[in-house]
């Protein structure tokens, strides 16, 4: 697999990274055995560039990758996690966000001895905690990659003026925030800030949480599967979403490719700066989503999505309410405002 450069930090990561927050919650029924052989399947293949945090299961997401990663050369695996989330011990309830110096080191500690590793390559503040000024977290994470417990930080769904702010500080090595045909609010104002600051940036949910694979449907989710609660899931949304799906599926029969495979290509062709980061559980899903790789698609093809595709016309949130106080999206500008 090839690799791409986190901006100008000097880091490079695989071209595509997993996700693995549904090995452990969120997605319904977990499969430990099925998710170990999965991050092996990817390291094998060369997908090294393994995206996990702090709250994914309570800490069990962290303490999966960290045993499947124990028989592996470590200088040959890109590790990134999170801290930041605060949940509730018992309930799982979210109970804010803690970007404080004494949180942030307290959290890495854990992660490293959850992990099992030394340091940390690419460590984030999961959400912006609106309470602590950013230059204060940011100084702590200079801090950790002065003692060498983390070599590079970044930040999730920020705000352009965050992200300065934050990179004036310490330099930030990636932004994180969801990215896809049906999620491009980045493209507004996020992205001109990553790519004028030298910042690469890490797409989530490259798929809109499996809506555009064509594969899934509300009435075949888990009850404890967290998209049941989704706005694009609901029954209206996602009968009008679904239009929009099988335009995507169209497209990708015309071009011997599974939708899923298009949706991706797409976002890989978006710029050398944009490293998706799919996540799954199984064998199978991932290697429909390597086999990517070997299916060219025309870039004619990606002109024709951008058109079918542009923002906004996915229905629902992309979070319930709660959620979206959380992550930054661009204003709405009005055709008198120009």
């Amino acid at each position: 697999m090839q690799k791409r450069r986190l901006g100008r930090s000097g880091l490079s990561v695989s071209s595509i990274g997993l996700g693995l927050m549904g090995m452990s919650e969120f997605y319904g029924h977990n499969d430990r055995e099925e998710s170990l052989k999965t991050i092996h399947m990817a390291i094998e293949k060369g997908m090294t560039f393994l995206d996990t945090a702090d709250i994914y299961g309570m800490g069990e997401n962290e303490r999966l990758l960290g045993e499947a990663i124990r028989e592996h050369r470590r200088e040959e695996l890109f590790i990134a996690t999170k801290c930041g989330i605060v949940r509730d011990p018992a309930t799982g309830q979210f109970r804010g966000v803690n970007g404080k110096p004494a949180h942030i080191r307290k959290s890495c500690e854990e992660s490293l001895k959850r992990l099992g590793i030394e340091t940390i390559d690419l460590y984030y503040l999961h959400r912006v905690d609106p309470e602590t000024p950013v230059e204060e977290s940011a100084g702590a994470m200079a801090e950790l990659i002065r003692e060498g417990k983390i070599r590079a930080w970044g930040l999730s769904e920020a705000s352009p003026d965050t992200i300065r702010a934050a990179h004036k500080t310490y330099p930030l090595a990636a932004l994180q925030s969801e990215y896809s045909l049906f999620t491009r609010d980045v493209e507004v104002e996020v992205l001109g800030t990553t790519r004028e600051l030298g910042i690469g940036f890490v797409a989530y949910s490259p798929f809109s949480r499996g809506l555009l694979t064509g594969k899934v449907s509300p009435e075949h989710l888990a009850e404890n599967d967290f998209r049941k609660q989704n706005p694009r899931f609901q029954e209206e949304n996602y009968r009008q979403n679904l239009q929009h799906i099988k335009k995507l599926e169209e497209i990708a029969r015309k071009n011997n490719v599974t939708p899923l495979q298009l949706a991706l290509a797409w976002l890989l062709g978006q710029g050398p700066d944009i490293v998706p980061i799919p996540g799954t559980s199984r064998r199978s899903h991932l290697a429909e989503i390597l086999d990517t790789m070997h299916h060219p698609v025309p870039f004619i093809e990606f002109v024709h999505l951008d058109e079918m595709f542009p923002r906004g016309i996915a229905k629902g949130s992309r979070y319930a309410e709660e959620g979206m106080k959380r992550v930054y999206v661009p204003p709405v500008v009005s055709e008198k405002d120009h």
